[in-house]
């Protein structure tokens, strides 16, 4: 007899001996290909030990804000479809207290993942709101936020839990469009906006190399061929960014890789580091395989769990 699922535990695959199952289309087995819980737990600790450092380095701008005239506010959409009000010293302060305690515990997995995750996840969502509601809207916390919301659909999940179960392929998958959904979307903005092929043509690299450059990025400016090529590359790059979802094995690990290293030299050449996104290539990575690593102590009760 197969264990049930219960509000905290997701229905476990069916075993290989019980009577097969209906069909799945190929749709069904690319959404819900059973991964391990433990790649959910590893998520879940770059997820909610990075939403502290976010809130109190790169979104701090909303104590700052609960500071200014209410006037001044002016909510993104999803800001005016709430009816936020304008931020206070006070619900600020609150607010990311209980966001920060909240994803500390549900980084556990084990009290309350489901609703201490969503607590998280509404609390970074109307902080990051009023963060973005005074006139500049960042795009690299798109997938952040889907990450946060999506991953305590999975319920308890442990460091070493081997289970393989289809919540946790979901949440993964989400994670992963999340962030194809931000270089694509990034790439489609240049068009609308830049225009092709007047974007990769342009100078766009050597303004911004010539406004916030480190000196090694200030040494390129003198090198247009060699900037406009590089927009071409990271065009093409972001344009094809929806292929890491289809790619297996060492041809996806080496996109992962080229992306990676795209951000650091984005950041050793202008300071500009789009860490809220990039921690989520780690998405696209086996991650339970980094449980071997870890004292037995850390790996979680997986004998019970295996039993059952």
């Amino acid at each position: 007899m197969t264990a049930a699922a219960t509000p905290e535990a997701p229905r476990p695959v069916r075993p290989a001996g019980d009577a097969p199952g209906p069909a799945r289309t190929a749709w069904d087995r690319w959404w819900f290909g059973p991964v391990p819980l433990a790649r959910i737990a590893w998520l879940r600790v770059i997820g909610y030990v990075f939403l502290p450092f976010d809130m109190l380095l790169l979104t701090s701008s909303s104590l700052a804000h609960a500071r200014l005239p209410a006037d001044l506010y002016r909510p993104v959409l999803l800001g005016r479809l709430l009816h936020l009000p304008a931020p206070t010293p006070w619900s600020m302060y609150t607010l990311l207290v209980v966001t920060i305690a909240a994803g500390l515990v549900a980084m556990t997995g084990r009290v309350l993942p489901r609703a201490s995750g969503y607590l998280a996840a509404c609390g970074y969502l109307w902080w990051v709101t009023i963060s973005m509601s005074y006139g500049k809207v960042d795009h690299d916390h798109l997938a952040l936020v889907v990450a946060l919301f999506v991953l305590p659909s999975a319920g308890r999940a442990g460091l070493g839990d081997t289970r393989r179960c289809e919540a946790s392929a979901w949440s993964v998958r989400c994670v992963q469009l999340g962030v194809v959904a931000a270089y694509f979307l990034s790439a489609w903005a240049k068009v609308r906006i830049g225009g092709f092929p007047a974007w990769p043509n342009g100078s766009t690299v050597q303004w911004a190399l010539s406004r916030r450059g480190t000196p090694l990025g200030r040494a390129l400016i003198d090198y247009p061929a060699a900037l406009k090529a590089s927009q071409w590359i990271m065009f093409a790059a972001e344009a094809a960014s929806p292929a890491l979802l289809f790619l297996r094995g060492r041809p996806l690990y080496a996109a992962v890789l080229f992306f990676a290293g795209f951000h650091a030299v984005t950041y050793a050449l202008m300071t500009i580091h789009f860490l809220p996104h990039a921690i989520w290539l780690a998405a696209f990575l086996p991650l339970e395989r980094l449980t071997r690593f870890l004292p037995a102590r850390l790996r979680g009760g997986t004998a019970r769990e295996a039993a059952a």
